[in-house]
């Protein structure tokens, strides 16, 4: 097909200028030719190439782009506005989300992204990939260009071409049975043909940051069938061999997404997303010191497992969700009785043992009076580190591996809303809270906390009634005493 020119008339819409001309589809302005119907939104219309040398992928792209279009919500994909019939024109009119890419802004400077602007970008993508997973859908076509930061911060998901949706059919391995996507990007299981697990997103958002920490691709641009199986067995060079005043923790989140076994990832994008939002709790590991690649005999062994390993298709991207939730608990930081202490770390373990893959966040909101001025003799993160120090001392006897918990002080004068926004912007499952929560001498006062917390909370919520078993041990004695 023929690019359009500007001002054709397309089925009520006026057609501008070509914003983008790519190997699968022409990107257009578009806007309504009814004067009067004024669009609630900037539009562009996304028609794909349709010449004799275009492969098929473009028209199944198509078809799999509306379909996802048509079900997909919120603030993370592109709103649909209208398509064309397949016959006559295939056409996408969609919102045209302002921003720039990561493509954008990795051309822009030829110098790499320092590390906690990584971890800002690197969180919002995460929180947009998780939203999509929530809606049982997988990207499978995550990179630089297909990722666009708004001002605000937040990032949009673009070009669904490849993507699949667990309730409808996966057109693209029906009809295309080799695998599909972008050779730099594409997690191992992809490679072999596994389509719809959630964790092939994270493979690709762990490309991504490799690529803004270091400028370069962990695994280059294979083009051939041998190049990209490579990938089920070898391990890229560590970033900090490339760039060595790379903080070790991002190295750690980097090779965490980039493991060639989906299980040995993040369990899912939220679980990411709550580690780059606050860097300064991840528990570093050998992955995050690691300066050199593996070595031959490591890769030897993988391979030999890779070669007869069988793939099996992924459940539900929001079963897998389900089933590695993030677990809050709130720890009042004084005024606290044991018995409050006590109860939390006993129900917090119940939890936990439902949930193996469970994700435990142990969060204590601190008033703001207790943070020092700049003239005073103990400094803010003074401050921060005691009471991060009294968040360890409290889950210490759960003996938990340290990479499945992390620890989070936050300033607020509003304890039920910074609990509440807390849990909202870190996608928790589930919030474990006293029933009377912050202090014996500050009950009064606060006793209202929990209920308002239990009900604006947008996940489940569990009061803990606070009880010591030494209680009811003493009372045991006297009875037997008397």
């Amino acid at each position: 097909m023929r690019r359009m020119a500007p001002g054709t008339l397309v089925d009520g819409f006026v057609v501008g200028e070509c914003l983008h001309a790519g190997g699968m589809a022409h990107i257009y302005q578009v806007g309504y030719a009814d004067a009067l119907h004024s669009a609630p939104f900037p539009m562009v219309m996304k028609v794909p190439r349709m010449t004799p040398g275009d492969g098929a992928e473009n028209i199944v792209g198509f078809e799999v782009e509306l379909q996802l279009l048509s079900v997909l919500t919120g603030p993370h994909v592109p709103r649909l506005v209208a398509s064309g019939d397949l016959e006559k024109l295939p056409y996408l009119v969609m919102e045209y989300v302002l921003g720039r890419t990561l493509q954008q802004l990795l051309d822009e400077t030829a110098a790499p992204m320092p590390a906690e602007e990584i971890a800002r970008v690197g969180a919002a993508v995460a929180q947009a990939v998780h939203s999509l997973h929530l809606q049982d859908a997988c990207h499978l076509d995550l990179k630089p260009a297909n990722v666009l930061l708004r001002p605000d911060g937040i990032a949009v998901l673009l070009d669904f071409g490849l993507s699949c949706h667990a309730h409808y059919p996966d057109l693209l391995a029906e009809e295309l049975r080799p695998a599909v996507g972008s050779p730099s990007w594409m997690a191992p299981e992809q490679v072999v043909g596994v389509r719809g697990d959630p964790r092939s997103d994270i493979f690709a958002i762990g490309v991504m940051l490799y690529e803004l920490a270091t400028r370069s691709l962990p695994f280059g641009n294979p083009q051939t069938r041998g190049g990209l199986r490579q990938r089920l067995w070898m391990d890229p060079v560590p970033p900090r061999a490339l760039r060595p005043d790379l903080p070790e923790w991002l190295q750690e989140v980097i090779l965490h997404c980039l493991q060639n076994e989906a299980d040995r990832r993040y369990a899912s994008a939220a679980h990411l997303a709550l580690d780059l939002s606050d860097p300064a709790q991840i528990a570093v590991t050998a992955l995050g010191r690691r300066l050199q690649a593996t070595g031959f005999w490591v890769h030897f062994r993988r391979w030999w497992r890779a070669a007869g390993k069988d793939y099996q298709p992924s459940p539900l991207p929001s079963r897998q969700i389900d089933a590695a939730p993030i677990i809050m608990v709130a720890v009042p930081y004084r005024d606290v009785s044991d018995a409050t202490l006590y109860s939390l770390r006993r129900a917090v373990t119940r939890v936990l043992g439902t949930t193996l893959r469970a994700r435990l966040a142990c969060v204590t909101v601190i008033d703001p009076a207790e943070t020092p001025g700049h003239d005073s003799d103990t400094s803010e993160t003074t401050v921060h580190r005691r009471y991060l120090g009294m968040l360890r001392q409290w889950a210490q006897p759960l003996q938990l591996d340290t990479q499945t918990m992390s620890f989070h002080v936050i300033e607020s004068g509003d304890v039920a809303q910074a609990l509440l926004h807390y849990a909202q912007g870190n996608h928790v499952s589930m919030i474990v809270m006293g029933a009377a929560t912050h202090g014996l001498q500050m009950q009064r006062l606060l006793a209202t906390v929990p209920i308002k917390v239990a009900m604006a909370a947008p996940c489940t919520v569990i009061l803990v009634k606070q009880a010591l078993p030494f209680d009811q041990l003493a009372g045991a004695d006297q009875r037997a005493v008397l």
